[in-house]
């Protein structure tokens, strides 16, 4: 009898373990899932390739995809018991709240809670006040030509748009999918919570994962568009902009653009305001601070949370590798037609400028620049193209903001 019960109770375990979950009809495609972040901590380790950005979405896939932890999940309660006599001024956290004393409710996993700066809009601009914070405008004030490299580089984000609509998705879905041609996580972000949030998970993991593999996925297309010899050409070294320049830059840039596209005022506001604390040489600490601890912190949490809206029986579905393709197609199509406007104005100017510099449009900053390097030292060992990249590098981050605020005026 005894050994019936340790028997029985042992069955028992093994049949409600996350190992046996595996084993149930949809059991293949958390293991796929599981398979696909182990190859991405791979990836990040072992080729380390972005590993700031891709360890914390791999690791946060595995965590996600381990079934009957729930630490993803959404609170959950009693609705009928709860929704009684709340009041109109109630929002969903008070609501949630009177569920928890009410003892009609369980807590929420812990990735979804960390979920919800990204899905309230917050992280993303807060990312981009530390990217302002890490961000010299040198180049691109010394260089303002380099902004037509940004701005060509965005190209990529109209033409998936297009494709989503040919594809049969909504205005509003097609934004978010094509922001991802801007190769900027946080811009995504933003994007898809205002337009459409449903596409969450897809947008900002197609985002982010082109954004880590760039190394992968840009040089390819730049040799393939340009010769060995424009790629070996060496650019003349770029006149020292003054501190006045430097300080005058955001402030100027954020009046602009917000006053012309008025919904790029938290993406473009937090940007300039972190510049700002950096150029103005009288909050070095705040500088310090937003570029540092407070970035990295707010990067490990997109990082992971972004990982965690993964979920196998969510994501593998036809409309995630509709998005992934479009998405591959938006970074090249970006990538290619910085590079084509790059070779453009390198016969304009009689061979001055290199057309790699057109592939840092893309506003993976400083990913995209250190690509353009890495390819231009390739055929010159002399060559150093890095802080003439970074001109249309720090454009495409503007202009990937810039093209947000678009699709949020027209389709919000």
């Amino acid at each position: 009898m005894i050994w019936d019960k340790i028997y029985n109770s042992l069955i028992e375990f093994l049949a409600n373990s996350g190992f046996a979950q595996f084993f149930q009809p949809c059991g293949w495609k958390f293991a796929f899932m599981i398979g696909v972040a182990l190859f991405f901590i791979w990836l990040a380790i072992a080729k380390k390739f972005e590993p700031l950005l891709l360890l914390p979405i791999a690791f946060g896939m595995l965590l996600a995809n381990l079934p009957l932890t729930g630490i993803s999940e959404p609170p959950i309660y009693d609705t009928v018991s709860v929704l009684t006599g709340i009041r109109p001024v109630d929002n969903g956290w008070e609501i949630i709240r009177r569920a928890m004393e009410t003892g009609k409710a369980a807590n929420g996993g812990l990735l979804w809670y960390i979920f919800q700066g990204d899905e309230l809009g917050i992280f993303p601009p807060l990312i981009f006040m530390g990217v302002g914070a890490l961000t010299d405008f040198g180049p691109l004030i010394a260089n303002p030509k380099s902004l037509l490299l940004g701005a060509a580089a965005q190209f990529g984000i109209f033409a998936a748009f297009l494709g989503a609509i040919a594809l049969g998705f909504s205005f509003e879905e097609a934004c978010s999918i094509g922001i991802i041609g801007g190769a900027d996580g946080p811009t995504a972000i933003f994007t898809t919570t205002q337009l459409a949030p449903d596409l969450l998970p897809r947008v900002t993991v197609a985002a982010y994962s082109y954004m880590a593999l760039i190394p992968i996925i840009q040089p390819p297309i730049m040799r393939a568009l340009t010769t060995k010899e424009e790629r070996a050409i060496k650019m003349e070294q770029l006149r020292e902009v003054s501190k006045r320049e430097k300080i005058l830059f955001p402030i100027i840039t954020a009046i602009t653009v917000i006053l012309i596209l008025p919904d790029t005022a938290s993406l473009i506001g937090m940007l300039m305001l972190g510049n700002l604390l950096r150029e103005s040489g009288v909050t070095d600490k705040l500088a310090h601070h937003a570029s540092e601890a407070l970035m990295y912190t707010i990067s490990i949490f997109i990082g992971i949370s972004v990982g965690a809206t993964t979920r196998a029986d969510k994501f593998i579905e036809i409309q995630t590798l509709e998005i992934l393709a479009l998405g591959l197609a938006a970074f090249a199509f970006s990538t290619a037609a910085g590079v084509i406007f790059g070779k453009i104005m390198c016969k304009l100017s009689d061979g001055k400028i290199n057309p790699l510099i057109g592939a840092a449009g893309v506003s993976a900053v400083p990913m995209a620049a250190r690509v353009a390097q890495n390819v231009g030292k390739e055929e010159n060992p002399n060559n150093y193209l890095l802080m003439h990249a970074m001109g249309p590098n720090v454009a495409g981050v503007i202009g990937s903001a810039v093209a947000s605020g678009i699709f949020l005026s027209m389709y919000r």
